[in-house]
């Protein structure tokens, strides 16, 4: 599947980047100063970009650079594992639904109709709202939680025309338990639109964890994390831009590089283009 997006210039450019991404934050921490260190508050805060610290540094003498890196490890593994989350669930309440059908798919789908027709930020703006400070652990769960009702309906038509092939007819006639059935021959030949869901799913969560945290709901301080970075420097905005320009041009990056390899992966996976 990647080597269908590789082979399109959007799918190679952005798995470059993601690639480039996923590697600094990786290795950077180790070669850069600690996120939250404040050296010195009174000559070391807001300098501007230079060669002690190639982003300049924030209102409390923190290197920006570190910050952005430290949070790249923060938003993308929220978003990784919010994902995760997100996809195994639809993936399950979908299987669920198209291979049994009847009164199972019909309850199934209203509740998934019923969240579908509520905004999400609202559901997760009505359930952070409880916790004066959620933690980490908590927010991937919400914001996997949160997420699988339009990968849900995705994995339950693909079971719907997947249940009607030969092949799997074949397996009911040769007494092939139900669990056999879903595992081996339904949910890999339904994986394919959940993967590209899946991908584009990833920018989304990144979007809103950085949106939640710029409201003050997501990730706390010191914790570095792009959304609450741009938080910070709404005060110095103006007389020091790289304090919230940098963070939010890898917000940009990011999330323009999980598009790109999305959108190619689905290309790439068109039965019309096959």
């Amino acid at each position: 599947m990647l080597k269908g997006a590789w082979e399109q210039p959007g799918g190679r450019r952005g798995l470059l980047l993601l690639a480039v991404i996923v590697i600094v934050a990786l290795v950077g921490p180790a070669f850069l100063p600690d996120p939250a260190s404040q050296p010195d508050l009174i000559h070391g805060a807001l300098l501007p970009p230079g060669l002690g610290h190639l982003f300049g540094t924030d209102q409390l003498s923190r290197d920006v650079l570190s910050r952005v890196v430290h949070g790249a490890r923060i938003s993308l593994s929220v978003a990784l594992l919010a994902v995760a989350l997100s996809a195994t669930l639809g993936c399950l309440v979908g299987m669920v639904a198209g291979y049994f059908g009847g009164w199972t798919d019909a309850v199934l789908m209203r509740l998934v109709d019923g969240a579908l027709a509520i905004p999400r930020l609202f559901i997760l703006l009505l359930l952070i709202a409880v916790w004066d400070h959620i933690p980490l652990a908590a927010l991937i769960v919400v914001l996997g939680a949160t997420g699988w009702f339009g990968t849900s309906r995705l994995v339950r038509a693909e079971v719907l025309r997947l249940r009607e092939q030969e092949y799997v007819g074949a397996a009911v006639a040769l007494g092939a338990q139900r669990r056999r059935i879903i595992l081996r021959h339904l949910l890999p030949n339904a994986l394919a639109p959940v993967l590209v869901a899946s991908t584009l799913a990833v920018g989304d969560v990144i979007l809103i964890e950085a949106g939640l945290s710029f409201l003050g709901l997501g990730i706390r301080p010191p914790t570095p994390s792009w959304g609450a970075m741009i938080l910070d420097a709404r005060s110095t905005l103006f007389t020091a831009p790289w304090t919230g320009a940098f963070p939010g041009l890898a917000i940009v990056i990011t999330v323009v590089a999980v598009n790109l390899v999305g959108e190619s992966l689905r290309d790439a996976l068109d039965p019309r283009r096959l």
